[in-house]
């Protein structure tokens, strides 16, 4: 004897049920795909640590001037029309030391602000 169901509530769960059992494997696929990026984004900080450290320190040679915003750069060059060039320097305190002097200046070059993250300074 076949049993008629008369509830809409038993109806839904028999559904829900079924499609349960249907996508659980889809869920487990997708718990794995979770699981790979947070892995990925977890060694991300790690990457950029050893591309940091590939990206060793440099030596640039040059003098301290003091730019007519009171910030202080190495004067290292002139481009081919002769207008003065060089690359602003993110230790402020230690550049003042050697204002107009020329200098040797060891630490990672940051192409996109054309800064030196210095790590030392010495007179030439």
């Amino acid at each position: 004897m076949k049993r008629i169901i008369n509830h809409p509530g038993e109806a839904l769960a028999l559904i829900l049920a079924s499609a349960l059992c249907v996508s659980t494997p889809g869920l487990a696929a997708q718990t794995n795909s979770a699981q790979q990026q947070v892995q990925q984004q977890q060694a991300q900080p790690q990457q950029a640590q050893q591309d940091q450290a590939q990206q060793a320190n440099q030596t640039f040679t040059g003098k301290v001037i003091k730019l007519t915003t009171g910030k202080y750069a190495l004067l290292t060059g002139q481009t081919p029309d002769g207008k003065p060039s060089g690359h602003f320097l993110d230790d402020q305190q230690d550049a003042q030391k050697y204002e107009g002097k020329q200098v040797t200046v060891t630490g990672t070059f940051d192409e996109a602000s054309n800064m030196i993250h210095v790590t030392n300074i010495q007179a030439a």
